[in-house]
């Protein structure tokens, strides 16, 4: 019996396949169909990825992005040639800097015309190099499932990021004979040194304010799990990035849990870690807070845990590092300060801090207007309709910087923030992608009327998939705030370019589908929330909200974030 043809589309799905992608979204066209029509109509006996089709091809990397920050495995994302590869660079640029294993695929001319001036040509490979762990392009059809499963390695790599692989057109429609290489599992690190855990031991031991900050690469499962025992057995205080939220648990947060750091030096976890004798960062990056904010006097002892080196500066300049498998070193460390006891003082020192963080979180002030809800009374009642199992994914504004101080998240990776690159717009797509992959909870996002009409072209995919998303949308009339607030602190109450054309939020949710509502006093906040998350399906809450308090933001600010 005569074995099917196959083509270069089948043999990259095939490798995804091999690869457990299960999830792939993006935009077709001409130069890449052969590949969509392979993912939407597999043959008898065939299966491919689900594939999801979007409004923008931006939309769709941000959804891949999402889902690998979500599930921990490689995002996937397909664009045609040009100006739809174009769309891809501000997610690639953010799953880089944001820790987030991303592959996509982009379309190309034939290998004919790559170097003439035709139609769609573009030099893809190039423009994304500086931005991804690996870019390459396909010149050999029968070589298409070593270089995206090469691909799908720099993407999962010790550093994660996003992996870009230029599919020809001619290649897409090549038939081929090799095979898809199976499936090759990442080289597995174990723990440090162990003369360097001994050592670090010993540090912490003769500390007497050791200060755990949790970054970005120190947030998944299986690390998060080892900081639980270690925790369980020896407490010592937590500071979280942004990117970290969610590393303590319930049952950890009276003892351990001593706020977020990210944005502005002005947080109690600012001040503690100015006070610490030892500083453990454990899978930080640097890109997330800068070291010239969290230790701008350059005088701290630092110690880094993380799965790379780091990348030294003059504020950053690790005594040792700790380089291997985070969980793996977290659990050598446990059993090597068993005993340890901060001093009275630290003890004291701490309580006040935790003292301070509690009232931070209490709203004391006098509304701008009747009908404005002070962003942390939007926060407290969002934490009230909100489960662990949840997941609340913040766009980028001035909504983010209270969410990211005041919201509480007690699972890692279920209260999803942008702060490597602070890309506006990814609300909504992050959403869309954790109710994709949670089904079975709420996803809610949280956005200004600024960046939630950056992706809001996908509210009708949403209502096309009947995903259960709420997405609240922090309404100040139509102003880039984040930016506005700080330009009128800058040149004496003045900002410009900070003010676009209003939309009526609940006329666009219900245009696209969606049940659109809004909280027309701060007494309905709560009823309105629960009418939300009571409804099936995609729900957008229009909330006025009254940021006249945001100059509290950056208070004894000394540099910024």
């Amino acid at each position: 019996m005569t074995e099917k043809q196959q083509y270069g589309a089948d043999l990259l799905v095939n490798t995804l396949n091999n690869n457990d992608i299960d999830l792939v979204f993006g935009i077709p066209g001409a130069k890449i169909d052969r590949l969509f029509e392979r993912l939407d109509h597999p043959n008898a006996g065939e299966t491919s990825p689900k594939l999801i089709v979007t409004r923008h091809e931006q939309n769709a990397i941000f959804m891949a992005q999402g889902f690998a920050r979500i599930t921990g495995k490689p995002g996937v994302v397909i664009a045609t040639s040009g100006p739809g590869v174009g769309n891809l660079a501000t997610g690639l640029m953010t799953a880089s800097a944001e820790g987030d294993p991303l592959l996509a695929i982009g379309g190309q001319v034939p290998r004919k015309d790559l170097y003439r001036l035709t139609h769609q040509s573009t030099p893809a490979t190039a423009i994304f190099a500086p931005i991804t762990n690996y870019s390459a392009e396909i010149q050999d059809p029968e070589n298409i499932s070593e270089i995206v499963s090469n691909a799908i390695v720099a993407a999962n790599g010790p550093k994660p990021g996003a992996a870009f692989v230029s599919l020809p057109q001619d290649v897409d429609d090549a038939v081929v004979t090799t095979q898809a290489v199976p499936e090759v599992q990442a080289p597995r690190m174990g723990a440090a040194s162990i003369e360097d855990i001994d050592w670090l031991a010993t540090q912490i031991k003769a500390a007497k304010l050791p200060v755990i900050l949790v970054g970005q690469r120190g947030s998944d499962d299986a690390s998060t799990a080892a900081l639980h025992d270690l925790l369980t057995q020896t407490t010592l205080p937590v500071v979280e990035t942004f990117q970290g939220a969610g590393v303590i648990s319930r049952d950890l947060e009276p003892a351990t849990f001593f706020g977020r750091i990210g944005l502005f030096r002005n947080q109690v976890g600012d001040q503690l870690l100015a006070q610490s004798d030892l500083v453990i960062t454990v899978g930080y990056d640097a890109i997330e807070y800068e070291p010239r904010n969290w230790n701008a006097e350059k005088n701290l002892r630092i110690v880094s845990l993380d799965t790379t080196a780091a990348q030294i500066d003059n504020n950053f300049a690790p005594e040792r590092q700790l380089i291997g498998d985070i969980a793996d070193t977290l659990h050598d460390l446990q059993s090597r300060i068993v005993g340890y006891e901060m001093p009275n003082a630290s003890l004291e020192q701490l309580a006040e801090f935790k003292q301070e963080l509690r009232e931070a979180d209490e709203a004391s002030y006098t509304p701008a207007t009747a009908n404005l809800n002070h962003p942390l009374n939007v926060i407290k009642s969002l934490q009230a309709h909100v489960t662990d199992d949840m997941t609340v994914s913040t766009d980028i504004g001035s909504h983010y910087i209270w969410m990211a101080r005041h919201f509480k998240s007690y699972v890692p990776r279920h209260f999803l923030i942008s702060n490597g690159m602070q890309t506006l717009g990814v609300g909504l797509p992050w959403a869309m992608a954790a109710a994709m992959v949670r089904p079975n909870a709420k996803s809610v996002s949280v956005s200004g009327d600024g960046g939630f009409f950056f992706s809001g072209q996908e509210l009708s995919t949403a209502v096309a998939l009947g995903l259960n998303t709420v997405s609240l949308v922090w309404n100040d009339n139509a102003n880039y705030d984040m930016v506005k607030f700080q330009e009128e602190k800058k040149y004496d109450g003045q900002s410009a370019g900070v003010k676009f054309a209003n939309i009526d939020i609940v006329k666009f949710a219900e245009a696209n589908g969606a049940k659109g509502l809004r909280v027309e006093s701060p007494e309905q906040l709560d009823a309105v929330l629960d009418e939300a998350f009571a409804t099936e399906g995609p729900v957008v809450v229009d909330i006025p909200v009254d940021y006249s308090h945001n100059y509290e933001l950056a208070e004894l600010v000394e540099s910024e974030g």
